[in-house]
């Protein structure tokens, strides 16, 4: 069932836009009901990522039994033991009971603590596997298909999703194979003094075991999905929270946002609260049906001993042993009980996963071109929409651009220039036309080896909570130390990382914060000279620099270009004098091309901007 379109003013920011500012639609997560048949689908997915560990999971599963095994040894010895000494026996009748009370109880705790190490270890193993497994599958996807998710709910699938199945694999997967190992077991040892008995406790325990779980999981699912559900928005509102604080207080938005937090954390701690009763309810049944199975047993066994086809101090035997042997079925209740939400967010991964990715990788290995010398970029009818309701971002776009050569791209805002970048570098796929790197067409690309030789740099750059080092060396990991301060020298930003506390190993705070926007351009500007790719995208790249700054790293810029084929897309009309060609975009179509003189002696769109930017600037 869809859920309805929230109203609060939070959930309508967090709508997701691409990066034309075209509206994709509100971020509004859906979650249907676990039905019967999908969730046997998703449980047999789960159970086949599980696999590569199922000699830890059996070994777990073998400790476990092993426990409960010693449990009923130990209880069961013990009985003999207290009945068989109030006859007054010899010492010597008691010997073997009193060594198997000693072993038993020696090895429940030794079995116990192996059982947690093994489970403990495999599940800990599976989870950073998880982890790792469900990244790799958000990567193709990056970033068209993603951009319908707000960044909050990604994170709760990749952090809080991830740790729920940690219920399945510890809760919901071992204890059932313990208590049918314990159960078979339980039938030959009670069917060996009386098949009655076996029956009975046989079925006591398949009441407990799988009757009262049914009834636990029909009592917790909506509970156990609604958590799931609730979880996932808070942590996006928190999320939405950090991230835009600073918006949230300028607009006096921050108390109702508040208030939105808290009423989800009331709602997530109703259904937590549903989820104890509900614990606490099966808890007490068990407990009833683990006496009402003892005295069961009696009502069964007495006979026998009255007819002396059982020792009376069998009876003492057979209580303790019904009721050690209901550790194996007490907490299944609780493993069903947590099922729904274990599915719930394997079916919320499995969303993500099953995803189509807007990119196919390239069909077999390409050579790539020589990073010596920039290769020839040329440009079909290139035709792009990001949905089909939504108008051309690019309409047949044309140009050639010869290697070692140098053309920008201008227009205004929406007119489609960040698209052909992303494009370029393979984040969407265009519906018509043609790309071709070096006489090759983009597609025939693996992406890895595309982006290998194209350098960007872009308005917004993601900066690592890391040193100023590490994010350099994200470029290219094996540069040495004359390579990293030559580029930031060429960025001018040599002189500022030495004034910091400590130099070139200060760390820039979470995406960067620590710096001034100016200071984390530079810092891209840098990172891209350290990649020193053949073909170089600069996507506004002097944004956010101050006039003085501008023209400093143009110059540094115009340098870094030579023998590389450069694509300037910009709406800053800065250096485009020494550029081979200049399109000027206007919604998603080439309204001018030619040289910087050219276009000003036509005294259209491109001299507009060109005036009213001087006119800014004076």
């Amino acid at each position: 069932m869809a859920m309805q379109r929230p109203h609060h003013p939070m959930e309508r920011i967090g709508a997701v836009r691409n990066s034309t500012g075209h509206r994709l639609g509100p971020s509004v997560e859906v979650v249907r009901p676990a039905d019967s048949a999908g969730g046997l689908a998703v449980f047999l997915r789960l159970l086949r990522l599980a696999a590569p560990f199922w000699r830890g999971i059996a070994l777990a599963t073998i400790a476990g039994f092993a426990t409960v095994a010693s449990s009923v040894g130990l209880m069961t010895t013990s009985a003999y033991i207290i009945a068989k000494a109030a006859l007054r026996p010899s010492i010597a009748e008691l010997q073997v009971a009193i060594v198997g009370v000693r072993f038993f109880g020696i090895a429940r705790g030794l079995f116990r603590y192996l059982e947690r190490n093994l489970s403990h270890d495999v599940n800990f193993r599976l989870l950073a596997r998880l982890r790792v497994w469900f990244y790799r599958a958000l990567e193709p996807l990056a970033p068209a298909r993603l951009m319908q998710y707000r960044s909050g709910d990604l994170l709760s699938r990749i952090v809080a999703d991830i740790e729920t199945l940690e219920d399945l694999y510890v809760r919901v997967l071992a204890p059932p194979l313990v208590a049918v190992l314990v159960g078979g077991s339980m039938w030959f040892f009670m069917g060996a003094l009386a098949p009655a008995l076996a029956i009975t406790l046989l079925v006591a325990l398949a009441l407990t075991g799988v009757a009262l779980p049914i009834l636990a999981r029909r009592m917790g699912r909506p509970a156990g999905q609604g958590m799931v559900r609730v979880r996932s928005e808070l942590t996006a509102a928190m999320v939405d929270g950090v991230q835009g604080v600073a918006d949230l207080l300028a607009f006096g938005y921050g108390s109702r946002h508040q208030e939105r937090i808290k009423e989800l954390g009331r709602q997530l701690a109703g259904l937590q609260q549903r989820m104890g009763w509900i614990t606490g309810l099966q808890g007490a049944l068990s407990g009833l049906l683990m006496n009402l199975a003892t005295i069961a047993v009696l009502v069964v066994a007495i006979p026998g001993v009255r007819s002396a086809e059982l020792d009376g101090i069998v009876l003492a035997v057979l209580v303790l042993a019904v009721i050690s042997s209901f550790e194996a079925v007490l907490p299944l209740p609780a493993a069903f009980q947590h099922l729904d939400s274990s599915l719930t967010a394997g079916r919320r991964l499995f969303e993500i996963v099953d995803a189509e990715p807007a990119v196919r990788s390239g069909r077999g290995p390409v050579a790539v071109p020589d990073r010596d010398s920039g290769p020839s970029l040329r440009v079909q009818n290139l035709t792009f929409r990001y949905t089909q309701e939504q108008p051309l971002a690019l309409a047949g776009l044309d140009f050639a651009l010869a290697a070692g050569g140098r053309l920008a791209v201008v227009g205004p805002t929406g007119a489609g220039k960040s698209t052909l970048v992303n494009l370029l570098l393979r984040f969407w796929d265009y519906e018509q036309g043609r790309v071709e790197v070096d006489g090759r067409e983009i597609r025939d690309y693996c992406e890895e080896e595309l982006r290998s030789i194209i350098g960007v740099v872009s308005q917004h750059t993601h900066l690592f909570n890391a040193t100023v080092r590490e994010n350099l060396l994200m470029a290219r990991p094996e540069a040495g130390e004359e390579d990293i301060m030559r580029a930031a020298e060429q960025a001018r930003l040599h002189q500022f990382v030495l004034s910091l506390p400590e130099g070139y190993d200060t760390w820039v705070g979470e995406q960067g914060l620590r710096l001034s926007a100016g200071e984390r351009q530079r810092l891209a500007i840098a990172r891209t000279m350290i990649k020193d790719a053949p073909i170089l995208v600069l996507d506004e790249a002097t944004a956010n620099l101050d006039a003085v700054t501008e023209q400093e790293v143009m110059q540094e810029l115009l340098a870094l270009m030579h023998g590389r084929t450069t694509l300037i897309v910009t709406h800053r009309l800065v250096g485009l004098e020494a550029v081979d060609e200049i399109l000027v975009l206007r919604a998603g179509r080439v309204a001018e091309r030619g040289r910087h003189h050219e276009l000003m002696q036509l005294r259209g769109l491109y001299c507009q901007m060109w005036e009213l930017q001087s006119q800014a600037l004076s």
